[in-house]
């Protein structure tokens, strides 16, 4: 087993997860199998009881585990099946040992940070790494590990130990260290100062570089790299020029024109890794697919406005995955995507926190939208505009995509204005509406106490139902019976409410093994009507877009029937 850390100094947030990603996917295209790990040094036990305007998105995985963000960006870009535990946190860790003390397995050792903590992070990444994640079925070549948060700080250091013991443990032509620094421009000058910095308190922590990615808003100029190379001990080939370029799909070629690879599996010794035929072919076929891509990116001129309307849009991480989902589904119809961010409680006319601008603001963007998409989130704080631009969409001919809550107010809002309950809302948002108003109500199976890892979560199947050929999310999905898509709720549309709704033209396409559940909803005679109760967002890969994101991108550009004619396949051999 190969290992490439990914560790990052300076300030947070320069893009590791890209590189780390950028550089699995390249080892890919070798015909490589690779997996991914990564490392948060917070203390909670995962990401599902965190606000998505504290951390970001919660990512969701086919074994339910709720995760860093990260997670997503590894399976989007190297087509794997990821499992909760390859996303290690403090508190995994933590509860981990203590457990172990409480068994008695450290024998009346007095336990501590070193060597017991930092064993168990080396013990759980040999473990995980271990694990098949694609179609093959066979163990990984090469594991990426991806070490969160900025070298130095103090909540890093048990984690930065152990990748230091860890070197030692796999041997040296088993690890590589890839370090992603800041080069900032001050008054059009390329400091190198804080990456020198970076990389000092890096080696005084016992990690020596192998590559340091520069990442710079513009092109490294030539003294730079060499001012970098001497002193922080490392070759001009071995310093990285990251600018910034139009996608961070451009990324992976962009690391492979600067003969990162090469680098890379001679410092590894990956030609002796034994490859079959067949395992080159697939990695040949990836990398020009991949370009492929690229060129759509370049190539496209039409222009599709989708409006997401959220309650999170302070932080657009928060929205990851929606968002990556319609960038992968505007490439694939060879459209230029334009997000026009809403926030949802600017809608409501009477909410004492609009002011008038933001509102004729908001309306605007909701109006000349070409689609509207309302996603997943929790409690009933903008909702009531949500439910009005669903009602935009509904009675404008409007494609429309809601994902969870997204389905729950699509309902809503049918229900009070279709079928005349006034009152009709969500259990939810109003603990003691009336019966005869609970148009969503709470999941009876699910734990009203406890909070963490509690809700209905991972892969499960949706079952579309019969006489439902004229739908168009079933032809999305290639007239497939069923579908398997990740689910994150607590609440669901009330069954006894069903009949009325499809009797009204609000149909249930989709429901869950027991025929009760509802997951998909269409609506009949519109241009584009559907939402999920699932999270289709979580399962989109960059050559593989969702199908229900693909079908409103497409929807709102007006290449629908093209998109069902298969115009828009990227080039190569065989499927990715």
């Amino acid at each position: 087993m190969k290992y490439v850390v990914v560790s990052g100094g300076v300030i947070s947030g320069i893009g590791k997860g890209v590189l780390a990603s950028s550089t699995g996917m390249l080892l890919k295209t070798f015909g490589l199998k690779v997996t991914s790990i990564k490392i948060d040094p917070y203390m909670n036990i995962d990401a599902g009881t965190m606000s998505p305007l504290e951390h970001g998105e919660c990512f969701v995985l086919d074994d339910g585990g709720e995760t860093d963000l990260d997670l997503g960006n590894y399976e989007r870009y190297l087509n794997v099946t990821l499992t909760k535990d390859h996303n290690i946190t403090t508190g995994k860790i933590y509860s981990h040992v203590i457990a172990r003390e409480r068994k008695g397995d450290y024998l009346g050792k007095t336990v501590q940070i070193v060597p017991h903590l930092t064993n168990a992070i080396q013990d759980w990444i040999e473990r995980v790494s271990r694990i098949p994640v694609d179609d093959t079925g066979l163990e990984p070549d090469v594991c990426i590990i991806e070490l969160g948060g900025t070298v130095g700080d103090i909540e890093s250091a048990p984690f930065v130990e152990a990748l230091r013991q860890f070197q030692f443990r796999v041997g040296k032509e088993n690890f590589a260290l890839i370090h992603v620094s800041l080069v900032p421009v001050i008054h059009g000058e390329q400091k190198t100062k804080p990456t020198q910095a970076a990389i000092k308190d890096l080696r005084q922590l016992g990690l020596t570089p192998d590559m340091i990615a520069c990442r710079c808003s513009e092109e490294l100029e030539d003294p730079t790299i060499s001012k970098i190379a001497m002193f922080c001990h490392v070759g001009p080939e071995q310093v990285v020029n990251v600018y910034d370029v139009k996608s961070t799909y451009h990324i992976p070629l962009l690391l492979l024109e600067q003969k990162m690879m090469n680098y890379l599996l001679k410092r590894l010794q990956l030609d002796n890794i034994t490859l079959t035929a067949e395992d080159k072919q697939r990695g040949e076929e990836l990398l020009e697919k991949w370009k492929s891509m690229t060129v759509n990116i370049e190539q496209s001129d039409k222009i599709v406005k989708i409006a997401l309307v959220g309650k999170y849009t302070n932080l657009k991480d928060s929205y990851l995955s929606v968002i990556k989902a319609l960038e992968h589904s505007s490439m694939k119809c060879r459209t230029q995507l334009e997000i026009l961010w809403v926030e949802a409680s600017d809608l409501e006319p009477d909410s004492q926190e609009t002011d008038k601008t933001k509102f004729h603001d908001a309306w605007n963007k909701v109006s000349t939208a070409d689609g509207i998409l309302v996603p997943g989130g929790f409690g009933i704080r903008g909702t009531e505009g949500m439910v009005l631009a669903a009602k935009w969409a509904r009675e404008s001919n409007v494609p429309y995509l809601g994902i969870c809550l997204g389905l729950q107010i699509a309902t809503i809002e049918f229900s009070r204005n279709v079928l005349g309950i006034k009152n009709g809302n969500s259990s939810e948002f109003l603990p003691d509406l009336p019966e005869s108003d609970q148009v969503v109500v709470y999941m009876p199976e699910i734990d009203k106490d406890k909070m963490g890892g509690t809700m209905r979560l991972g892969l499960r199947p949706t079952y579309f139902q019969d006489d439902c050929d004229w739908s168009q999310i079933k032809k999305l999905y290639g007239n497939r019976s069923s579908v398997e898509e990740r689910h994150r709720h607590r609440y669901e549309i009330n069954p006894e409410l069903v009949p009325q709704l499809e009797k009204e033209g609000l149909i249930f396409v989709g429901k869950d093994e027991s025929g009760e559940r509802c997951e998909i909803l269409e609506l009949k005679n519109h241009s584009y009507f559907v939402a999920t109760q699932y999270h289709p967002e979580y399962t989109s890969k960059v050559l593989d877009p969702s199908s229900p994101f693909v079908g409103l991108v497409a929807a709102s550009a007006g290449v629908l029937d093209r998109l069902y004619n298969g115009e828009f396949e990227f080039h190569g051999k065989a499927d990715f």
